[in-house]
C-alpha cells in the first residue's frame, strides 16, 4: 500500500505545479458561482422551500457544487484521458507488467489529484460565497469531517465511472463518445445544475438511486445535515455500494480486456 501512497502524493504535487491553470480555475469557478446563485436566487423567490431547501441551503448547494465541480470531476476530466491515450498507443503494455495494480495504481493517482483540486480550487470559492451570501455552513466540526467522509466516497465513486469510460477504450480504441456521454450525465444527475430533490416524480427517483447523485448531491446534503444518525449511515452504504459494484465491473472489464491488447497502427 506505500507504493500507491507514493503515487497520490506524486499526483498532487504534479497537479500543485500547474499554479496559472489553477488560479484560473479558481476564477472560472467563482464566476459561474456568482451566475448560478443569483439564478437560484431568482428561482426560489418563485417558488420557496423548492426541492426542500431554503434559499441559504439552495445558496450553500451551489457553492458547494463549484467546490467539488473538479476534485468529483463531475465533467469528467484527470487520468481517463491519459489512460485512454495509452490503450490506444498500446503503452498500456508497460502498465500492466508493473508491479502493481492497474486500476488501484489508477485511483491512487486521481484520489491526489482530487485531494489537491479540494483545496487548491475548492476553499477560495466556498470561501469567497461565504462572504457574499448568507450561506448555511455548519459550525459542527462533526458535520464537516462527515461531510469530507461523503466526499471521499464521491471520488472513488467517480473514479470507478470513469474506469469503466477509459477501459471502453480497450474495444473502442477511441474513447471520446462514451466521455461526452459520461460528461453529460455527470453534469446532470449528479446535481450540479439543480439538485435532484427538484427532479419530478420517478425522474427524481431514478436520478437519486443512479451512482452520480453519489458526487454531489449526497455530499452536500451530508453537509447541509440532511443526513444524520442512520441517514448518515445509509448515506454511506448508497455512496460504498455503488463505488463496490462500479469497481468490480472496472476490474472485470479490464480482466477481459487485458487478455486482448490490441495495438492501433500494427
Amino acid at each position: 500500500m506505500r507504493l500507491y501512497g507514493v503515487v497520490a502524493v506524486g499526483s498532487f504535487r504534479r497537479y500543485a505545479t500547474y499554479r496559472m491553470a489553477t488560479a484560473a480555475g479558481v476564477f472560472t469557478n467563482t464566476v459561474f458561482g456568482f451566475i448560478l446563485a443569483y439564478t437560484y436566487i431568482a428561482l426560489w423567490d418563485e417558488r420557496p422551500r423548492l426541492g426542500g431547501y431554503d434559499v441559504s441551503q439552495a445558496l450553500t448547494y451551489v457553492w458547494l457544487g463549484q467546490a467539488l465541480l473538479m476534485a468529483c470531476a463531475m465533467m469528467g476530466g484527470g487520468f481517463e484521458d491519459e489512460l485512454v491515450e495509452r490503450i490506444r498507443t498500446g503503452d498500456v503494455a508497460v502498465d500492466l507488467y508493473r508491479p502493481a495494480d492497474l486500476q488501484l495504481w489508477w485511483l491512487a493517482g486521481d484520489l491526489g489529484r482530487a485531494a489537491f483540486h479540494l483545496l487548491g480550487r475548492g476553499i477560495v470559492p466556498l470561501g469567497l460565497g461565504a462572504l457574499a451570501f448568507d450561506l448555511a455552513l455548519p459550525a459542527s466540526p462533526v458535520t464537516w469531517l462527515a461531510f469530507l467522509g461523503a466526499v471521499f466516497l464521491g471520488v472513488v465513486v467517480s473514479f470507478a465511472l470513469r474506469f469503466l469510460v477509459a477501459v471502453s477504450a480497450f474495444w473502442l480504441l477511441d474513447g471520446a463518445g462514451v466521455a461526452q456521454i459520461a460528461m453529460l450525465a455527470g453534469l446532470f444527475f449528479s446535481g450540479m445544475l439543480l439538485p435532484l430533490t427538484v427532479f419530478p416524480g420517478a425522474l427524481g427517483e431514478v436520478a437519486r438511486a443512479l451512482p452520480w447523485s453519489a458526487l454531489l448531491q449526497v455530499p452536500a446534503d451530508v453537509l447541509l445535515g440532511r443526513h444524520t444518525g442512520r441517514g448518515l449511515a445509509e448515506a454511506y452504504a448508497f455512496q460504498a455500494g455503488w463505488a463496490a459494484v462500479l469497481l468490480t465491473a472496472g476490474r472485470a472489464l479490464q480482466s477481459l480486456a487485458t487478455r486482448r491488447v490490441v495495438v492501433q497502427g500494427g
